[in-house]
């Protein structure tokens, strides 16, 4: 790439970031969801509306007309195209975008610990859930295809979970990996694990909300020992590449299975082998694990240190190590991510 080509690409990377904080602000203040139910507006009717101050609600709006994602239809009064709505105001689309921007903020405001981090060869400190806490970056896909889609493409786990089964749903979050397997088998009972405390909290106030937490019940437990009984499936879902010790996961997994049981892993889709340049996906995975996936993984003695691009071979590794027989890549169309059914 020639200089003037990097140079110039590293401005429009700078737009497009200066673009994703305005989103984020847009988010965090009610911005796109006044808009998309009461625009259009003015600066002021939009800064009376979510009780913030007219001067900096009338220059975000300046912003957003410029970068096209609002619309001027008279001097003065902005809109919010129909066609931007599921983008940037709707929380239940499956093209929900603005939660991303949250995550990517999050991760900049501990960038100074990484730095240090890079440096020891250790782990920033864990992030403080103040002031957005783990956001439901899955929700949509969880509560419309987890439980529609992916799972009754897999006949042998469809048909288990239709007749009634345990599941243990591994790093479960904020749950709602957990209620969307509920909510589509109404049979089945879900116990969900995770680290963070008040995640889990989070969590059962959502299976409350849901209407599931009669069937669905949350530990803030290490996986590697909380497993408590005899499942017919447990899910691991965009966790496995975060832990430490991804082996001792995978092991208590196989011992907690009931007969006949299996292990579901779904985790980030990488390409099948490395290339340079790499694809734009990839590009991202990679991002991600060096600001935040890695370093967070490596503030323990022995760590896996596996990273975001965790490939087919990778997991295959880790599932054979932890016993399991046999380990099947499974051909569900999902953008984002690879689906591995494992079985002792």
């Amino acid at each position: 790439m020639e200089p003037t080509e990097l140079s110039a690409r590293i401005f429009q990377n700078a737009v497009g970031t200066l673009e994703l904080y305005t989103i984020y602000l847009g988010e965090r203040l009610g911005y796109y969801r006044t808009l998309a139910t009461d625009g259009p507006l003015t600066s002021d009717e939009l800064a009376e509306r979510t009780a913030t101050a007219e001067r900096y609600a009338r220059e975000w709006l300046d912003h957003q007309a410029a970068a096209g994602l609002v619309e001027v239809v008279e001097p003065g009064r902005y809109l919010l195209p129909a066609g931007h709505v599921p983008v940037l105001a709707d929380a239940s689309s499956l093209l929900f975008g603005a939660t991303m921007t949250i995550q990517l903020v999050r991760a900049a405001r501990a960038l100074g610990d990484v730095v240090d981090a890079f440096r020891t060869g250790g782990a920033p400190a864990p992030m403080a859930w103040e002031p957005e806490g783990r956001q439901p970056s899955n929700r949509a896909a969880f509560l419309n295809l987890l439980g529609q889609e992916w799972l009754p493409a897999i006949p042998s786990v469809h048909k288990r979970l239709s007749a009634g089964a345990r599941v243990a749903d591994v790093a479960c979050g904020l749950g709602w990996s957990s209620i969307g397997m509920a909510l589509a088998y109404p049979e089945i009972t879900v116990h969900g694990l995770d680290l963070d405390i008040q995640a889990i909290a989070a969590a059962t106030v959502n299976a409350v909300e849901s209407g599931v937490d009669d069937r669905v019940r949350y530990s803030a437990a290490d996986a590697a020992i909380g497993l408590d009984g005899s499942y017919d499936l447990v899910t691991i879902i965009e966790a496995l590449h975060d832990m430490s010790y991804p082996v001792a996961v995978l092991s208590a997994a196989r011992k907690s299975l009931a007969d006949n049981g299996s292990v579901l892993v779904a985790d980030a889709r990488t390409d099948a082998e490395p290339a340079t340049p790499a694809s734009q996906r990839e590009q991202y995975l990679y991002g991600w694990s060096v600001i935040s996936c890695l370093p967070y993984a490596m503030g323990v003695p022995d760590s896996a240190a596996t990273g975001t691009v965790m490939r087919p071979s990778t997991l295959r590794r880790y599932a054979l190590e932890a016993g399991f027989r046999t380990v099947e890549i499974l051909p569900i169309d999902a953008d984002k991510w690879q689906f591995y059914l494992l079985s002792n």
